[in-house]
């Protein structure tokens, strides 16, 4: 067998063989290369495709936000519009003007160039026009004409309350087709207008623009629209009914301030007829009165011959009934000169201090004979005021001694008095019996005697209450009671400071 180390080679040889391997080796490792490189080209191929999808995806992306930044743009331009709008048609409370507030300009910014509004009359059984944008007489002769037609659908329509469009239609409402003919439209929209009382409607606003889709933020744009008309209509209405009602009441106020002027014009002229009535009457009685109590002392004083016991005693009846005969015709006159402005008052400072001591003075006998306590409390700064003493002393007199007559044995009367700004408010209350709800106004008129067991025991004539109330309001004063029936009563009752 041949062995190639037994086979002579020359040094030409050995360098041609080694020239192969090296060549050899070295088309291997372009090879290699080759293929690193196929790789790499592949890579390269790959990654361009890639770019390419991003940069088409990007590109895409761009135009869908400047479509999206378009569509905001219009938004925000539509809603600054309806904001205009709104604002526009809510400061105004007549209707005609509500709708002449809708201007041709404000509707283009938000995308319509045409607008109708129809109400539908209840009385009439018809839908008039309210609106008219973009239309000429022609054409909206014949759009009322197809409204009238088909009244029961657009009826229909404002019973469901429901906002349809061109995107958007109503099962069994008329054919889109059909509206964009009639109408002269590509898109539009139907609102209904709902105002709580009076006619109902809808606004149909549209456009010509075929590029024109409409969406649900339009839809959504003309419902606000149509809710703030509808409110704007109602606040409108309230207004007018409102005001018609202020004016129906003001004539009736008037008619009735005329026959109240009347009424009033003939009480006081039978209120004058009855005070002069009773100065007469009081003038006229003093005249027997005295001569009654004069003849009655003269017998009393034994001038005309002994009196016996029998007869003496009735005269002295005579004598004391005379005697309060004639201090009730003092209180009708004192009234009756009070009420008809005759009687002035002296007014001056005065020290209530020295009025309550004074009327608890003369009073005294009747307090010691039914044991009761008479404290008063008037304070300093609540002690001058400007009065007629005379008239203030027998307001305290009148006042107190009712509350003896009305006050149980050992019983109290407080007297107290408290300053309030321009005024001195006096309090005079007792523990006594006390005045029914129903009598505490009653109790201020003439000769008016509360139906009670106690005051039929209690003698009166129910005019010192209505003279303590005329001295009082001479005074520019206001005199009131509280009471409860068992727990006594408070009369108050103000008096000037300045």
């Amino acid at each position: 067998m041949l062995n190639i180390l037994d086979i002579p080679f020359t040094p030409l040889d050995v360098a041609g063989i080694l020239t192969i391997i090296f060549l050899g080796i070295a088309l291997f490792l372009k090879i290699q290369r080759i293929k690193q490189l196929r790789l790499e080209v592949d890579k390269l191929n790959k990654s361009l495709e890639g770019m390419d999808e991003q940069s088409k995806l990007i590109i895409r992306t761009d135009m869908e936000l400047n479509k999206i930044q378009e569509e905001l743009d219009k938004k925000i331009t539509s809603l600054y519009t309806l904001q205009e709008l709104t604002r526009a048609i809510s400061t105004t409370l007549e209707e005609p003007q509500i709708f002449k507030r809708i201007e041709v300009e404000r509707l283009k910014e938000i995308g319509f160039e045409k607008a109708l509004i129809f109400l539908y009359s209840e009385k009439d059984s018809r839908f008039n026009l309210y609106l008219n944008i973009g239309y000429v007489s022609e054409d909206v002769g014949i759009v009322k004409a197809f409204i009238e037609a088909n009244g029961s659908q657009f009826l229909n329509l404002i019973k469901i309350q429901k906002t349809i469009s061109s995107t958007s239609a109503v099962e069994g409402f008329i054919a889109k087709e059909t509206i964009n003919s009639l109408f002269t439209v590509s898109a539009f929209i139907f609102s209904v207008l709902l105002p709580k009382d009076g006619d109902k409607g809808f606004l149909f606003v549209g456009t010509e623009n075929k590029d024109t889709l409409i969406t649900e933020g339009d839809e959504e744009l003309v419902t606000i629209l149509t809710n703030q008309l509808g409110q704007s209509l109602e606040n409108a209405r309230l207004f007018e009914k409102t005001w018609n009602v202020q004016q129906e009441l003001e004539k009736k106020v008037e008619e009735r301030t005329r026959e109240l002027a009347l009424v009033i014009e003939g009480i006081k002229k039978i209120s004058k007829r009855k005070t002069d009535f009773v100065s007469s009457v009081s003038h006229e009685l003093r005249t027997p009165l005295t001569s009654i109590k004069g003849y009655a002392a003269i017998l009393l004083a034994g001038k005309l011959g002994e009196v016996p016991l029998g007869v003496r005693e009735r005269l002295e009846k005579i004598n004391r009934h005379s005697d309060e005969l004639v201090h009730m015709v003092n209180d009708m006159l004192d009234i009756s000169r009070i009420e008809s402005g005759r009687e002035v008052m002296k007014i001056e400072p005065y020290d209530l201090k020295i009025i309550s001591a004074r009327a608890a003075d003369l009073l005294s006998a009747q307090l010691k004979d039914k044991q009761i306590e008479l404290s008063i409390d008037i304070p300093v700064n609540a002690s001058e005021v400007l009065i007629d003493v005379n008239q203030i002393e027998r307001v305290f007199i009148n006042i107190v001694g009712n509350a003896i007559k009305f006050t149980p044995v050992a019983g109290k009367i407080f007297i107290r008095a408290v300053s309030i700004g321009a005024w001195i408010q006096v309090d005079i209350a007792d523990t006594g019996s006390g005045i029914p709800e129903e009598a505490r106004e009653a109790i201020f008129e003439e000769f008016y005697r509360v139906d009670s067991l106690i005051n039929q025991q209690v003698k009166g004539t129910g005019l010192g209450l209505a003279l303590v109330k005329n001295i009082i309001e001479a005074h520019g004063g206001k005199i009131w009671v509280k009471s409860k029936l068992g727990a006594g009563a408070t009369f108050s009752f103000t008096l000037p400071v300045k």
